[in-house]
């Protein structure tokens, strides 16, 4: 399957992409889940619409003041909890206030729109 374009916005004239990434490993997993979740920093850096989902030990990112969680705010990223996972994790009241909780539908709404590209780690 072909990735779609980006769009480009008028105003500027540069391509402007959606990702949705889905981040499922915790940070003790090494430095890729961290890397990871900077990439979707530097994504919304370069204006471009960024979601990202945190689904199994990913969750665990979100927990307590995590200062991924608020870098990711700060540029402009839209966090979404695994509702599933959480509850699994017993973290229903100890996430950020930067997370929302979805569930599956939400990722298959996100990944169904024109010109979202989906990431998985």
């Amino acid at each position: 399957m072909a990735v779609p374009p980006a769009r480009t916005t008028e105003a500027e004239g540069t391509a402007v992409a959606s990702y949705f990434l889905i981040e499922s490993k915790g940070s003790w997993a090494g430095p890729g889940a961290g890397t990871f979740l900077r990439d979707a920093e530097a994504l919304a850096g370069a204006g471009h619409r960024v979601r990202v989902y945190l689904v199994e030990d990913g969750v665990l990112s979100a927990a307590g003041a995590a200062p991924e969680i608020e870098r990711l705010a700060a540029a402009g990223v839209e966090v979404l909890v695994d509702d599933f996972s959480a509850a699994q994790r017993a973290l229903g009241g100890m996430l950020s206030p930067h997370v929302r909780f979805a569930g599956m539908d939400a990722v298959a709404a996100a990944l169904a729109e024109d010109e979202c590209r989906g990431v998985w780690h």
